[in-house]
């Protein structure tokens, strides 16, 4: 083993170490140094955070770069995963996210949350669970070395379902009449986390393999890249808490309650998928972003819809908020069990 394997496996060996310091070091920066998330507050487009965009650019890009439209058609000849991913993020974990949220929120919490708080932190919840992830699929696809192409797929469906299905399962859910969904968040995200980086991948592609040859790609290129996903999630980590530290500092307590349901039910919908990819005999490529995909949420648009409903200070945009804060940590977790898990799909 070389000098820079030894230092990426060592990087990796002390990854929690290293997610635990980038979040002490982003609630420290947002407390010591508050004019930097006064800064990132303004930097941003329909609710999306721009520099968070360029970090996600850097995770996913190399992944992009391995995709091939070739292997895009043939997903569609091999439905089963889009059918796990699917029924897991539409008919299943949105009402999973009620009745957990419901259940610690109400019954086990009951003591330590009041009533009308309970239901608006419900309320930032079932946004969560209705707003499956975009963006973030990408990364966790690629730590996982998914199928790129066929990740692509499973994202893009959803994107378009999002479309139709959000406001009906948010109305039933909640109750709430004037559910609008912030389409350019919807747009944007889509086109700056999926159209962009994969027409940059696919061009890289082309050129690289123009000039130096499939080969030198699969081989050499791409492995320039292999540490990018890495730290892009850790700077996306210190960003997030140092825009959130005030949050933090504030309600300690309600963010570790709030903070339960939510994780339980990541773990909870993720071995859905990855069991139901199991039983049906998916590959493990397909299996793993099957499972992240309905794990992880699309929290930029939960945060602007809770917003739009309840108000920028309101307990619903905490609650997702929270959401915001457990999604890379408690995603790195089910990264690093699914890639100990592999042998079960070999």
């Amino acid at each position: 083993m070389n000098q820079k394997e030894q230092d990426i496996s060592l990087f990796q060996r002390y990854l929690s170490l290293w997610v635990l310091l980038c979040m002490v070091a982003g609630v420290l920066i947002g407390r010591f140094i508050p004019v930097f998330p006064v800064i990132l507050g303004k930097m941003q487009i329909a609710g999306i955070s721009i520099p968070m965009a360029a970090l996600i650019w850097v995770m996913i890009y190399p992944m992009m770069i391995k995709v091939d439209f070739k292997s895009i058609r043939e997903a569609g000849k091999n439905p089963k995963g889009l059918f796990i991913t699917w029924i897991t993020n539409w008919l299943i974990k949105p009402f999973t996210m009620y009745g957990i949220a419901s259940f610690f929120l109400f019954v086990i919490f009951k003591g330590f949350i009041a009533p009308e708080l309970a239901t608006q932190y419900l309320a930032g919840a079932v946004l969560l669970g209705a707003a499956p992830c975009t963006a973030m699929v990408f990364v966790w696809s690629r730590l996982t070395n998914g199928n790129p192409a066929y990740t692509v797929v499973q994202v893009a469906t959803n994107d378009l379902i999002i479309l139709v299905a959000f406001v009906p399962i948010v109305k039933f859910l909640l109750g709430v009449s004037n559910v609008t969904v912030p389409y350019s968040t919807l747009f944007l995200s889509v086109f700056l986390f999926v159209v962009i980086p994969l027409a940059a991948g696919v061009v890289t592609r082309n050129l690289v393999i123009a000039r130096k040859g499939e080969r030198y790609l699969g081989n050499v290129f791409v492995h320039k890249f292999d540490n990018a996903t890495t730290v892009g999630l850790l700077l996306t980590l210190i960003l997030i808490f140092t825009s959130q530290a005030e949050v933090i500092l504030s309600y300690p307590l309600h963010i570790l309650l709030i903070a339960v349901p939510l994780i339980i039910q990541t773990f909870f919908i993720f071995a859905i998928a990855y069991g139901a990819s199991k039983a049906v005999g998916l590959p493990f490529d397909i299996a793993a972003p099957a499972g992240m995909i309905g794990a992880s949420n699309f929290f930029e648009l939960a945060v602007a819809v809770a917003v739009a409903l309840f108000g920028t200070q309101s307990p619903a945009a905490l609650a997702t908020t929270v959401g915001v804060l457990t999604e890379v940590p408690v995603m790195l977790t089910l990264v690093k069990f699914a890639n100990k898990t592999k042998a079960w799909f070999d």
